[in-house]
């Protein structure tokens, strides 16, 4: 937007306005009680309730500039209006990476989130390594835990990727059920696996355990890394303190899990650093079909979900 302060012809615009309404020349001072106001391209002139012209000093200017709710004067009017700022050319680019510019990229991906899965209905989902092959007994476990959360009725929700993600996805896929992956933004991991048929991929880790948790009606947490340590902790801690709901969570292979809540049972809950009940919020198994069962919840548990 052009500085009105400094074009000739603008000026002199602005003088013709003050002596058609008045009938006499301006002075480029305003007296006290008088204002010139911004209005959409030009400079308004506001004159005194008393009538007369004001009196003029020398470099004084008593311009009034509107910038949204901001009222400037004086040397505190800018340069240029936002939207000039707004559409300048070669701008810096330091802002995409500050963090204003990462809280609207969080926000936006909440909202991607919801809208993605609001209607997706009931859900189990299942964590595990992404390094799992698929000749390993874990991965045709996993598979098989997939067919059964799909033939019961329920989508499967995995974090998308290979190994147990993977083999979930395909069982449930395999049964035309729901197929959800829930990526995350890694520098040498791929994105979602073939089986998945709804996904998105997340920059944020704490925005796309949101997501599991919130969707979540039971979760089964196969052999897994610190990935799926991290996963599982956290719903443990959110179930602990009455974040959320007290929800089945199922440890399946329990050779795997055995010593770390061996550990958490001789040692945490020894030194008072966890309740006596917090150990029971998990259920152990070596059994696909039981795990389904469980993750589905005590009313389901009378129900055959095998093939």
């Amino acid at each position: 937007m052009t500085d009105m302060r400094k074009e000739p012809s603008q000026a002199s615009s602005f003088q013709q306005i003050g002596h058609q309404q008045t009938g006499h020349e301006p002075d480029a001072g305003i007296e006290s009680g008088a204002e010139t106001v911004r209005d959409e391209g030009h400079w308004r002139n506001t004159r005194s309730s008393t009538g007369h012209e004001p009196a003029h000093e020398a470099g004084d200017e008593q311009m009034t500039y509107m910038s949204g709710p901001v009222m400037l004067r004086g040397r505190m009017i800018p340069e240029e209006s936002a939207t000039a700022n707004l559409l300048r050319d070669n701008q810096p680019t330091d802002w995409l990476h500050m963090d204003p510019w990462r809280v609207l990229r969080i926000q936006a991906e909440f909202v991607d989130g919801f809208g993605a899965l609001a209607e997706l209905g009931p859900a189990i989902s299942v964590f595990g390594s992404a390094r799992t092959p698929q000749d390993d007994p874990a991965y045709q476990a996993a598979r098989a835990m997939g067919r059964g959360i799909a033939k019961a009725g329920y989508a499967v929700i995995t974090g998308g990727g290979p190994g147990i993600m993977e083999a979930a996805n395909r069982g449930a896929s395999e049964m035309n059920g729901k197929s959800v992956g829930l990526g995350i933004e890694l520098p040498h991991e791929q994105g979602l696996n073939e089986w998945v048929n709804l996904g998105m991929s997340f920059r944020y880790f704490f925005v796309r355990k949101t997501m599991f948790m919130k969707y979540s009606s039971g979760v089964i947490v196969c052999p897994g890394g610190f990935g799926t340590l991290d996963e599982m902790f956290e719903l443990l801690t959110l179930v602990q303190t009455h974040k959320v709901k007290s929800i089945p969570i199922v440890l399946f292979d329990t050779a795997y899990w055995r010593g770390l809540f061996d550990w958490v049972t001789t040692t945490v809950e020894a030194r008072r650093m966890i309740s006596p009940l917090d150990p029971h919020l998990v259920r152990f198994t070596d059994d696909p079909d039981e795990a389904v069962r469980i993750a589905l919840g005590a009313e389901r548990a009378d129900e055959t979900v095998s093939e």
